[in-house]
């Protein structure tokens, strides 16, 4: 079972950055395609942000400007870079992959993360 790993999570105070990175452990695989989700306490799972096997972007109106996701095939990693951090950004963020590649071979998936704590705060 593939198994997808965050990093990079932490307090951080506002206006400042972070970057997320999301791998597939392991692995032969490299995430084609997925995104970035965030959760707040009693709240249902967002998008943030979310990139396609062409590489195009989406993200969330609250986060445009702000937020950028990217993917390293080499490092078969997704990241999310986050700057100008507010406090309503705190949250839980996931991974979530909804495509992998491995030499050419594409699979259709829904994989999550655990999770990783962003917390925004002076």
């Amino acid at each position: 079972q593939v198994q997808l790993v965050e990093s990079g999570g932490g307090l951080v105070q506002p206006g400042g950055s972070l970057r997320l990175s999301c791998a597939a452990s392991g692995s032969i695989f490299s995430i084609d395609a997925g995104g970035w989700y965030r959760q707040y306490p009693g709240k249902q799972r967002e998008l943030v942000a979310s990139i396609t096997s062409s590489g195009a972007t989406n993200y969330a109106d609250s986060v445009k400007g702000r937020f950028t996701i990217s993917r390293d095939n080499a490092k078969n990693t997704v990241y999310l870079q986050m700057n100008s951090l507010k406090p309503e950004d705190t949250a839980v963020y996931y991974c979530k992959a909804e495509k992998l590649r491995n030499k050419g071979v594409y699979y259709i998936v829904d994989y999550w993360g655990k999770g990783t704590l962003v917390t925004v705060s002076s």
